[in-house]
């Protein structure tokens, strides 16, 4: 875990950005970036242990058709955090990465003012439409809960902003810290509102909670490696957003691309499907912050290769891919064992029509961590036109499949549009990437691995009477042991591990 360096002389702190050049400029790097994406994937794993008891009291409390408020509420703000974000929290570590000085000094203050002003305007924006929107559904009084939830929106931006300086250095301790005990604080309050007899608006206010206590250690940690202070010149932010606004558009695109399918739920099918599809997409949810995590950990080498090294890039992105597809077979396989499970602690009985939901967006959930190296790949080389159109054409295959499949079959309906269209994009965006690049051709010898070992690690599923704890406990021993018999683990992984655990590999 990385000191604060914001107690030293000016130095001291030029010393450490230099330190965080040199390091993403080795082969050091490498092992760095698999280290602190580990840590944060188990971190946020950790975290969301905690949160899967806190959500189970919660649905609980609440029932159907609040869960479905609940979780409307909280979409449409996710929806304010992914489009306000412009794409600019990736570009801002992609360019803090690679600058020094004024210039780092002065992207750090316009990314904040940028976030604190546009996610402000998206609030109200959300309150508003919640207002006119669901009024007939749930009332005029759902609007002040998205309106609650959407304050706490504008502190995690703001939190969550701060920290991008600590991701661009790979200083990824602190950053999994910060995570984990927002992550925590948020689950206690819920758990406390719980026991308290609360009704649905204060429980969207618990983030926002976490998010304030959480930003007083982040901005510790930043205010000697960067100004706290917001800038809010718009000539500034027009000359910052200028080069990256194709890619913006992408990242509003794919914004939309997951929580679309809950909001078209939400008004085309009856209020338990939207209860179903609702738990079901909040375990997806939460699992779909895994594939950003492990890939962008290691974007800060993707984008100084990128400018330095073309064939290291090519080199990166084959390794990466090797242990995202891994990872993703992985979790749609665990997903599709664990499904019941999943949904009875969560839901309890009256929720077990999600199950079937569930082991369906497994399917995307897998994909999704594939198609992140295409993503993280193709926004290195700065090809934010390609992004955005490939993101667009995305986005409208799924409303596509979406408006057709939901009036037919509801929340499995949607679950099905979700899983086809990101397995496409897995696939169509790496052809992208590698199209008049073949130096950036990943090796595909991990894919039939990868298969065979999923074939052997679904038989616990075949076995009767076996409790699904036992199935998914065994189904992943299984799947590990067969990634190491057919050495389809890269072997960079094991030289990241301590000395000790080496030998296992």
């Amino acid at each position: 875990m990385a000191g604060n360096p914001s107690h030293g002389s000016v130095v001291e702190l030029e010393d450490v950005h230099v330190e965080a050049e040199d390091l993403l400029s080795t082969p050091a790097a490498g092992p760095a970036a698999i280290r602190g994406g580990a840590l944060r994937v188990t971190s946020f794993l950790t975290g969301t242990l905690v949160g899967v008891a806190a959500a189970a009291l919660l649905f609980r409390h609440l029932g159907v058709v609040d869960v479905g408020q609940y979780t409307t509420a909280l979409t449409l703000c996710a929806l304010v955090t992914g489009l306000t974000d412009l794409g600019l929290t990736a570009v801002g570590m992609r360019e803090l990465a690679v600058l020094k000085g004024d210039e780092r000094s002065s992207l750090a203050r316009n990314l904040l003012g940028i976030r604190l002003a546009l996610t402000s305007l998206g609030v109200l924006a959300i309150t508003v439409f919640a207002f006119f929107a669901y009024r007939s559904t749930y009332g005029s009084g759902f609007a002040v809960a998205v309106l609650v939830a959407g304050i706490g929106v504008v502190l995690q931006n703001t939190q969550a902003t701060l920290q991008v300086p600590l991701m661009a250095t790979l200083r990824l301790g602190w950053v999994s810290l910060l995570e984990f005990v927002r992550q925590l604080l948020t689950s206690l309050i819920i758990v406390a509102l719980v026991l308290l007899g609360a009704h649905l608006v204060p429980f969207l206010a618990a983030s926002g909670i976490a998010a304030a206590i959480v930003l007083v250690p982040t901005a510790l940690l930043v205010r000697g490696n960067i100004p706290l202070a917001p800038a809010f010149q718009i000539r500034d932010w027009l000359a910052l957003l200028r080069p990256v606004l194709t890619f913006s558009l992408a990242v509003a695109a794919a914004t939309l691309y997951f929580r679309v399918a809950l909001v078209l739920v939400s008004l085309m099918a009856s209020q338990h499907q939207v209860g179903y599809f609702s738990l079901s997409y909040r375990v997806v949810e939460v699992l779909l912050v895994i594939p950003g995590l492990l890939v962008g950990a290691a974007f800060p080498i993707f984008a100084r290769a990128a400018r330095d090294d073309p064939q290291r890039l090519g080199y990166a992105i084959s390794r990466v891919f090797e242990v995202s597809l891994l990872t993703g077979v992985w979790m749609a396989l665990t997903i599709a064992i664990g499904a019941r499970l999943a949904v009875m602690i969560v839901g309890g009985s009256k929720f077990l029509p999600a199950v079937s939901v569930l082991q369906v967006q497994g399917i995307a959930v897998g994909a999704t961590f594939v198609s992140a190296v295409w993503g993280y790949g193709l926004l290195s080389l700065h090809l934010h036109r390609l992004i955005l159109g490939f993101s667009l054409s995305m986005l409208a295959l799924l409303t596509a499949l979406l408006a057709a499949l939901i009036p037919v079959d509801g929340a499995q309906g949607a679950a099905i549009g979700i899983a086809t269209a990101e397995v496409l994009a897995a696939t169509m965006g790496g052809v992208l990437l590698v199209r008049g690049r073949p130096h950036l051709a990943p090796s595909l010898r991990v894919v039939p691995r990868a298969a065979a070992a999923a074939l052997v690690a679904a038989t616990p599923a075949l076995v009767p009477g076996l409790p699904v704890i036992v199935r998914v406990i065994l189904s992943s021993l299984i799947y590990l042991g067969a990634l190491l018999a057919l050495k389809a683990i890269p072997r960079e992984v094991f030289e990241a591990l301590p000395p000790r655990l080496r030998r296992f590999g």
